[in-house]
């Protein structure tokens, strides 16, 4: 008889969250000007995720069946899409590749790009468009709350 209930959820879960609390630990909790210092949000989701974690241990330990609702309408045997897989992580990967030499609007652009992709649009200029519209609306607002970004398009003063 296999036991199939799935207790490495909660443990990836919970060893997750105690990688967030050791290094939100590792970071001063507080500041010498504010209250709040860089380690107390790690710190505190890290925590989070290990009482959530514990929880969930707890729901499967008592038989809590994790199968998809009628509501969320999706297929539990459907075949997972590789290709949306790759695009998603190339989503991810882009802004580390691309960031410092084309700037965020672009980055955004091109990363809005990819997952509106995974998610199977065809529409690739007007994702595009809408990417950079939403990127440079992004770097406008942050910088407005004074937040830098980087320049807006780092490879302008190559020219």
């Amino acid at each position: 008889m296999t036991n199939s209930r799935p207790y490495w959820l909660g443990a990836a879960i919970a060893a997750i969250g105690a990688v967030w609390l050791w290094q939100g630990l590792s970071l001063p909790a507080t500041a010498r000007y504010a209250e709040v210092g860089p380690g107390m949000f790690p710190a505190v989701i890290g925590g989070v995720l290990i009482v959530l974690a514990g929880i969930l241990t707890w729901q499967i330990h008592n038989g809590e069946r994790f199968e998809p609702q009628e509501a969320e309408d999706a297929d539990a045997d459907a075949e997972v899409s590789r290709a949306g897989l790759i695009y998603s992580a190339a989503a991810a990967a882009v802004p580390l590749a691309t960031m410092k030499w084309v700037g965020f609007p672009i980055t955004a652009a091109l990363s809005f790009l990819l997952v509106t992709r995974a998610f199977g649009s065809r529409r690739l200029l007007l994702d595009a468009a809408i990417g950079i519209v939403l990127g440079t609306a992004c770097w406008y607002g942050f910088s407005a709350l004074g937040v830098r970004l980087g320049a807006f398009f780092p490879f302008a003063r190559l020219f």
